[in-house]
């Protein structure tokens, strides 16, 4: 079986639970170290012609990671392409386990167990928290409806506030954002990578939660410690002082 992933989540847990299978990753495959695959550009750019000369037996990708006019030319010069939707967490066990056995794994890993196991009891928050999830600036850009990482939050006793708004990325001018008068502001480190120095700055008073983008975003061997990490990033920005209320 040789796979080519466009998803830096599926490529981490395909190369951990069938270690071989992976003949092409993306430029932006950064997990397991060490990956020595064939690389074939980003995500939203990938080198079709490059996938297709390694001959793979399945493509691997994601109906909003990647672009529907590359899956299509993937599929025009005879590529076989499986695409996965993932909203929450739920769904995200359940396309793991679909794209694992379209790999050719004949059981499920531990690590998918252990990552069901996690959420079925995640940290409990203590008091529900409203945020912003800015996940880009220059334009800023947050969280909206139906997205994965907002169903991970919500489950962490976050509610993001734009969670029903139109659109799922929604543009929304910084002074808006700061004007719904969240309790706390959500920073990962992908696909922007807000640190502490780029991105506080522009809420002043308002506690900052810097969380790890892997963590937050990916659906793969990482969500299995998600709950423990994302949940002490949250609990310390809960703890700084922010703007009276």
């Amino acid at each position: 079986m040789r796979v080519v992933s466009l998803v830096p989540s599926l490529t981490e847990a395909v190369a951990r639970t069938l270690p071989g299978v992976l003949a092409g990753a993306t430029d932006w495959c950064t997990q397991p170290p060490g990956l020595d695959v064939a690389r074939i550009g980003g995500t939203k750019n990938p080198d079709v012609d490059r996938i297709v000369a390694l001959a793979p037996d399945l493509v691997i990708a994601n109906e909003e990671e990647n672009r529907a006019p590359d899956l299509a030319a993937l599929r025009a010069a005879g590529a076989e392409v499986l695409v996965t939707e993932v909203r929450d967490v739920p769904q995200s066990f359940r396309e793991l386990a679909r794209v694992l056995a379209a790999c050719g794994a004949r059981s499920r890993p531990r690590w998918l167990d252990e990552a069901e196991e996690a959420w079925s009891a995640p940290p409990a928050p203590g008091r529900r928290t409203t945020a912003v999830v800015p996940v880009w600036r220059r334009p800023w850009t947050v969280l909206g409806r139906a997205t994965f990482a907002g169903d991970v939050l919500a489950r962490l006793g976050v509610d993001h506030l734009y969670a029903a708004h139109a659109e799922r990325y929604p543009r929304v001018p910084v002074e808006e954002l700061r004007a719904a008068g969240p309790d706390l502001v959500v920073l990962p480190d992908e696909p922007y990578r807000f640190t502490a120095d780029d991105g506080p700055e522009a809420f002043p008073g308002l506690p900052c939660a810097l969380v790890s983008g892997r963590h937050l975003t990916w659906y793969g061997p990482s969500l299995a410690e998600a709950p423990r990490v994302l949940g002490a990033a949250l609990a310390a920005a809960r703890r700084r002082p922010g703007r009276s209320r």
